[in-house]
């Protein structure tokens, strides 16, 4: 009996730390983008911005204190004219968008102006995320060659660091032709997830600075574009424990390991609902000049 009570202790308090409010949001922002920027850039920052607005207005924000905000209220709303959210940490998450989301480009005073609207499902955080450092490097292994904007051809490395251990899973998701890529796990690992080590310092997707543990399993990536300019986005997702796999296909001659968008996104947000993960977006540009 006592065992039994102990069990179901654990199991309430298992069940407990995944109690998170979820809340259906909506926001309305208005981007501001230098007539620099694409049009595709442009409505990607506007997208991103109008989920944390969305985000913050159900769950409120947590202002740090290294860095000052330049979000404004007005009558007690978030106000959606503005540049960043620097300075604020808002305390939720996006699980998913309901339907696609409208936009309203225009040219203002040599500003590109988006406007972006979204419908989507929420969750609040009440625990810590475990705050990991991911950082894509462009044709070198060391931290001065890291950029989000790469030429047709160049080479991919990634920086990683976590305070604990646990496993990494790492893919690329083709915004233009709507596929989602596996880099992590390596093709030659049979599926199984990498095992990382706490405070260890990881260069991906080069052999030659690949541990001994999967030195033989290693891919490394080059970036190809046929567009002007083509979005992308690395998913860094980490997790204490060993994730369920999602139905990939196989890999088609050099290429990774793929899956659909659509099962892509399912499983994230399958993931978001039911596990304990840390999720990173990093939207990198390949240009094809």
């Amino acid at each position: 009996m006592k065992r039994l009570f102990g069990i179901l202790i654990l199991l309430f308090a298992t069940l407990t730390s995944y109690s998170q409010r979820t809340a259906k949001v909506y926001s309305t922002y208005t981007y501001y983008a230098p007539e620099t920027m694409s049009v595709e850039e442009a409505k990607r920052n506007a997208l991103e911005r109008a989920k944390i607005q969305a985000i913050a207005d159900e769950f409120g924000t947590v202002v740090s204190q290294s860095t000052s905000t330049v979000m404004t209220n007005q009558n007690g709303k978030t106000d959606s004219h503005f540049f960043a959210t620097g300075g604020s940490e808002v305390k939720g998450e996006w699980i998913e968008t309901i339907g696609e989301p409208k936009y309203d480009l225009k040219f203002e005073d040599h500003f590109l102006v988006v406007t972006c609207s979204i419908k989507g499902k929420a969750r609040e955080i009440t625990q810590a995320k475990i705050e990991f450092i991911a950082k894509p490097l462009r044709n070198g292994t060391t931290l001065k060659y890291e950029s989000t904007e790469f030429r047709n051809g160049d080479d991919l490395y990634l920086y990683f660091r976590s305070p604990v251990s646990g496993y990494l899973y790492v893919y690329l998701l083709d915004n233009t032709n709507k596929i989602s890529y596996t880099l992590l796990p390596y093709r030659k690992s049979n599926g199984n997830p990498l095992k990382v080590d706490a405070n260890q310092e990881y260069i991906f997707f080069s052999r030659a600075l690949a541990s001994t543990y999967f030195k033989n399993e290693v891919d490394e990536y080059q970036l190809t574009s046929k567009s002007h300019n083509e979005v992308n986005t690395l998913y860094i997702i980490f997790s204490n424990n060993i994730l369920p796999q999602m139905q990939m296909k196989k890999s088609i001659q050099d290429f990774p390991i793929y899956s659909s968008y659509e099962d892509f996104i399912n499983w994230t947000t399958s993931l978001k609902r039911n596990y304990n993960t840390s999720i990173k977006e990093i939207v990198i540009l390949i240009s094809n000049l």
